[in-house]
């Protein structure tokens, strides 16, 4: 049997906070191992206990989710930390900057109790939370936000194959229609993208999404 998914809940209500753990750690497969009510106590938590997710509300004292996100996971973070936002605010704005900030996922605290569950078991997994279409939705809309990198396309070290996925990524489209498009099997599509990801230094679709904007990839 393998250890469980380790879990911090970042939260300043005590009742939410008392909730999420109390939800969590009805799992087998999870456990929380620290609470914490600011995001400066998370960040310290975190970075103490090293777990495998960290479940953070965006509004909170001493420091906010958004900025905690971005010390624990954020680019430039050498032991990056996954970080699932959840929270009471619906804004594409909130969502865009959450995931800019690095965390894995995001979702809304008024979600079924199996939807938080679903969500820290996919992050702690490795992948996105959002779909790849609500991916490209928050993600265009800011697009103007995003800082151009420099360089251009002939820079990428990707082969023509993998610059095709990646677009198709961008475009929010799921490995099945991805493979559907290109005519290769979803097996192999699973291999392009975990290549896509090794080399550009990437931690899953919603960063590959972010890359392919901010290199002119899409438009």
């Amino acid at each position: 049997m393998s250890a469980p998914v380790r879990v911090v809940i970042c939260d300043d209500q005590a009742l939410i906070r008392t909730g999420l753990t109390t939800i969590v750690d009805a799992q087998p497969d999870l456990e929380v191992v620290g609470e914490c009510g600011d995001g400066q106590a998370g960040v310290d938590l975190a970075r103490e206990l090293r777990p495998d997710v960290v479940v953070m509300d965006i509004r909170m004292p001493v420091l906010d989710g958004l900025e905690a996100t971005r010390l624990l996971a954020g680019a430039g973070v050498e032991h990056p930390v996954k970080v699932l936002v959840v929270t009471t605010f619906n804004l594409d704005e909130y969502v865009y900057e959450a995931l800019r900030a690095g965390a894995s996922g995001f979702l809304l605290k008024d979600a079924p109790p199996d939807r938080l569950l679903h969500g820290i078991r996919t992050v702690a997994m490795g992948a996105a939370l959002l779909d790849p279409d609500v991916t490209r939705r928050l993600v265009g809309r800011y697009a103007a936000r995003i800082r151009p990198a420099e360089g251009t396309a002939q820079d990428i070290p990707l082969t023509p194959r993998e610059m095709e996925v990646l677009r198709l990524i961008a475009d929010g489209l799921s490995n099945s229609e991805i493979a559907a498009a290109l005519v290769i099997s979803p097996e192999t599509v699973k291999t392009f993208v975990s290549r896509i990801l090794t080399k550009l230094d990437l931690r899953d679709r919603v960063q590959a999404v972010v890359f392919a904007y901010r290199h002119g990839l899409v438009a």
